[in-house]
Formats: structure tokens, sequence, C-alpha cells
């Protein structure tokens, strides 16, 4: 893919998920260097960035119970004041609730399902995430399964 069309290709913005944002800030995490490298190219492509708050809330207990409140405190400082925040509200949380009872999973989270329905009221199909859940919904995952 060329740089304008690779750019071209993600100017509809792309959904942040936690397994990838976890990745890139845990420099010990397997998945971190192919995370920087995906989370650099949507910078320097100057991607349009999505995320929901049923996210940041999975993503700061994370941060916070791995790595600590200084992690936390770089998560909002220098990276949600650059992305689109959605927020869950009772109808996508609804979705999200029967979407979970109807995949019957175990494996299956409410946040991942929150997500799918964010994306879908967004219109986006492409998420940065290692979570094959997205893949297994139709979406088009960054950094792509090799």
């Amino acid at each position: 893919m060329s740089s304008s069309s690779a750019k071209s290709a993600l100017t509809d913005g792309v959904f942040l998920d936690t397994s990838a944002l976890y990745a890139v800030f845990d420099g010990d995490d397997c998945a971190y260097a192919e995370a920087s490298r995906t989370w650099g190219e949507l910078l320097r492509l100057d991607t349009t960035l999505h995320i929901s708050n049923y996210v940041i809330v999975e993503l700061t207990a994370l941060l916070q119970r791995r790595l600590g409140v200084a992690a936390v405190d770089a998560l909002t400082a220098y990276v949600l004041p650059w992305v689109n925040i959605s927020w869950i509200g009772e109808a996508l949380h609804d979705q999200a609730v029967a979407g979970l009872l109807t995949g019957g999973r175990r494996d299956l989270s409410l946040v991942d399902c929150a997500s799918f329905a964010a994306m879908r009221k967004l219109g986006l199909r492409r998420v940065f995430t290692f979570d094959a859940h997205f893949a297994e919904q139709g979406f088009e995952v960054l950094p792509a399964a090799s």
C-alpha cells in the first residue's frame, strides 16, 4: 500500500481498543514492538482516533494495576486529549448487553460488545487491537494479523 493510499484508508478513523493501547504503554508486553510501530504510523498519518468511555475505564484499571498511576497520568495527558471519546449511554449499553447475552461466550466481554456497538454507530471499520473478537465481528484489525 502506498503512503497516500494508506493515509486515505485511515482518514475515516480508527477505534482504539484496550489490548493495543496497553501494549503501547508496557514495554514488556509481547506485542509492544508491533503495537508501537502501528501506533507511530497512526500518529504519522494523522489518523482520526476514537475510543469509548468503557475502553478508557478498562484501560485505566489495567494500567493502574500493572504499571502504576504514572501510566494512567500518561494516558490522560498524552493520549486522551487527542482522541474522540464516544460516551456509551443507555441505548448502546443495552445493545452491548444484548450482544453479550446473544453471543453466550465466557471470553467475550461487555466492553468488547460496547466497542462493537460504538464502532457500528460511528461507521468505523478499522480498530487498533490484538483482540480477535473484532475480526470475528467483521472489523479490519490493525496491525493486520500475520
